[in-house]
């Protein structure tokens, strides 16, 4: 397992209050047991922000038609629905919940050229609210594989989170399961995908980027 880039300033930031903290407490000349309750409030919260920018090594699954999760977390959403920024038509829409102690590093579900990529300033509602996706910041990116039927991944920031960091650039060629992006801190992923899709997973199902299949097209 390692850290994720994303962390270093906020790991850093942590870490210095961790140490400030602690060398306060021993000045303040308190009783002992607020001493101890002070530095153990700021390392929980310190080991908290190491477990969010963890990227866990994984084998991943690998297949020319295959939808491999993007990102960790909890299927909220399986459904058709009408996909207005690209598409303009019907698509199927797979949702993936994040909570703030799910892995948060995004992953591309298929491998294929990069045909459009957009960032969107927006509200921040709870990323499980059906408006999200429309609504919310959010970066959109479509991807084109060798058989030509495009698929749409959409991050969506959330009412925790603040930032959504994305690498796609149009014209790149990427390769299924490599980094696609990262969100902090809680949010949401959406894919849509052709009709003729085959969905594998289901509603509540939970999810492991580079490792779930969700749908084969």
């Amino acid at each position: 397992m390692r850290l994720h880039r994303e962390g270093f300033i906020t790991i850093l930031i942590a870490a210095v209050a961790l140490i400030a903290a602690s060398v306060l407490t021993v000045f303040i000349n308190t009783f002992l047991i607020i001493e101890l309750l002070i530095i153990a409030t700021f390392l929980v919260l310190f080991l908290l922000i190491l477990w969010f920018f963890r990227v866990p090594a994984r084998k991943p699954v690998m297949g020319n038609n295959k939808i491999i999760a993007p990102a960790d977390g909890k299927i909220v959403v399986i459904e058709k629905t009408k996909e207005t920024e690209y598409f303009n038509d019907e698509r199927i829409q797979i949702s993936i919940f994040m909570s703030p102690l799910n892995v948060h590093q995004n992953t591309y579900p298929v491998s294929g050229n990069v045909t459009y990529t957009k960032y969107h300033k927006g509200k921040y509602l709870v990323a499980w609210h059906p408006k999200s996706s429309t609504l919310n910041e959010r970066t959109t990116v479509v991807l084109k594989p060798e058989s030509g039927t495009e698929i749409l991944v959409r991050q969506i920031a959330g009412a925790v989170a603040r930032r959504i960091c994305n690498y796609s650039k149009r014209g790149d060629r990427v390769k299924q399961n490599e980094e696609m992006g990262f969100i902090k801190f809680g949010s949401r992923v959406d894919v849509f995908l052709p009709l003729t899709a085959r969905v594998i997973c289901k509603v509540n199902d939970k999810s492991r980027s580079k490792v779930t299949t969700l749908a084969e097209l």
